[in-house]
């Protein structure tokens, strides 16, 4: 397998637009930031080369400011994001959010909140190439206001390791601005949640999506990351797992697969709850939506699923963001959110999905996997040297288009999952801690390492 990796892994590290917190290091080892940051033509080392030809990884400087992004976080927030990167400024909008304005509370949470704030290419060397650098954008502090006042993300930004967005055609992906989360709990301590800081949130957000109901009907394989911030004692209990759901075109979801100790909805679905209704700002919305992690507190399923419907290179890609709700007042405790990529259950061979790949992952870091055939590999950004490696098997009985994955952990052993691609996205789950796991800087005592979950844009083939 390592000699698969080892011939493709030069040219990945050439030509794949690694994110990478700025000024050097991982995220869970950052280094000082000692280069300046800068806008517009203050910037230096950031054109096309004098000679040779660069394929464009992302629209023009001056059609980037031309689309608003739309997608979803790990955090289980909803967002919409547009970058003008010619005044180097970015406006971010939490449509949907289970993440509390402030720390010590459940709510108000940042839903409804609309921020701006300046970005910052990555300095020059950060990246491989200027090409790269040029469609990288740190969103550094913001403010803004919502329903319930205020908001401002200066307080968390880390800027060894700060939210970074790489644009690229038609897909935006990276960190959103992270938080500090902590809740004492109610009577004797019920729901407590433990301080936890969080550099950013991983995110996937697409620039072209429909709410055309009838490009949905198909099966298709998910792969699904949720966290509980209640569960593990208060220190956040993470599950991932896989699903194979067909919908129709009235977006009514069934499935065939085996759910034991998940509670899934009436059709067997881990994606959907309720009947989806179409949602004002371009997704559908699922109420009482399925869980995948055991609840402390069993007051019901109040999470909402928002589900949307991105269209990239020909293909329906869903998106499915599971908003967790905490409501004292009501009894309700329901603080599971998470993310799901679905793809359709179209066979793949191997090789189907080659290339290098670039994003954001559990560990709360940026990372780019590169995929050679039965072989791939995760690269470290701050070294450009691999780290894991895993195996793939094509032809997984379970469905068509279904990829198995056989990992090397951190810590050496094995350990299985899966991976699934579509429209030039892929995902991947493994059941097992990768790449030495949950970044220092977001992660306290008892931080689960596994499992590992990463969603990536396709960016060289």
């Amino acid at each position: 397998m390592w000699d698969a990796i080892n011939r493709g892994l030069a040219l990945a590290l050439i030509t794949a637009p690694l994110l990478i917190a700025c000024g050097g290091g991982s995220a869970s080892n950052p280094s000082a930031v000692n280069a300046p940051q800068c806008s517009g033509s203050s910037c230096t080392g950031q054109g096309a080369p004098t000679s040779g030809t660069v394929a464009s990884l992302c629209p023009a400087t001056a059609d980037i400011g031309n689309t608003t992004y739309l997608g979803g976080a790990g955090s289980g927030e909803v967002v919409s994001l547009n970058i003008n990167a010619t005044a180097m400024t970015y406006t971010l909008s939490w449509l949907e959010s289970p993440i509390p304005l402030a720390t010590g509370t459940v709510s108000p949470t940042r839903a409804g909140v609309q921020i701006t704030g300046p970005v910052a290419h990555p300095p020059t060397g950060a990246l491989p190439t200027a090409e790269q650098i040029r469609c990288a954008f740190v969103l550094e502090p913001g403010t803004g206001s919502g329903p319930n006042g205020t908001y401002s993300t200066s307080a968390n930004f880390n800027a060894a390791n700060p939210p970074t967005i790489f644009v690229g055609l038609g897909v935006a992906g990276g960190g959103i601005p992270g938080a500090t989360v902590q809740f004492s709990g109610v009577l004797t301590g019920i729901g407590a949640v433990d301080n936890r800081h969080f550099d950013f949130y991983p995110f996937l957000a697409f620039a072209n999506t429909t709410t055309d109901i009838t490009k949905l009907p198909g099966t298709y394989n998910g792969l699904l990351y949720h966290l509980t911030p209640s569960g593990n004692s208060g220190n956040y209990a993470t599950v991932g797992t896989s699903t194979i759901e067909t919908f129709d075109s009235t977006g009514a979801c069934t499935s065939t697969q085996s759910t034991s100790g998940f509670s899934p909805n009436a059709g067997g679905c881990l994606t959907t709850g309720n009947p989806y209704t179409l949602d004002s700002n371009g997704y559908f919305d699922s109420a009482a939506a399925p869980q995948i992690i055991t609840q402390t507190l069993p007051t019901g399923k109040s999470g909402v699923a928002h589900m949307i419907l991105g269209q990239l290179n020909g293909a329906t890609i869903p998106l499915v963001v599971r908003t967790g709700n905490v409501n004292i007042g009501a009894l309700q405790v329901d603080d599971e959110s998470g993310i799901a990529m679905l793809a359709p259950a179209t066979a793949l061979a191997s090789g189907g999905f080659d290339g290098g790949y670039v994003g954001a992952d559990s560990n709360f870091d940026y990372t780019a996997t590169l995929i050679n055939g039965a072989s791939g590999t995760f690269v470290n950004p701050g070294t450009s040297s691999a780290e894991d490696g895993f195996s793939l098997t094509y032809g997984v009985a379970a469905s068509p288009g279904l990829v198995g994955v056989t990992a090397q952990t951190t810590s050496g052993t094995t350990a299985s999952g899966f991976a699934i691609a579509g429209g030039g996205l892929y995902a991947i789950l493994i059941q097992g801690e990768e790449n030495n796991g949950v970044a220092s800087t977001s992660a306290i005592s008892g931080t689960a390492e596994s499992p590992y979950f990463g969603i990536g844009a396709q960016v060289n083939k």
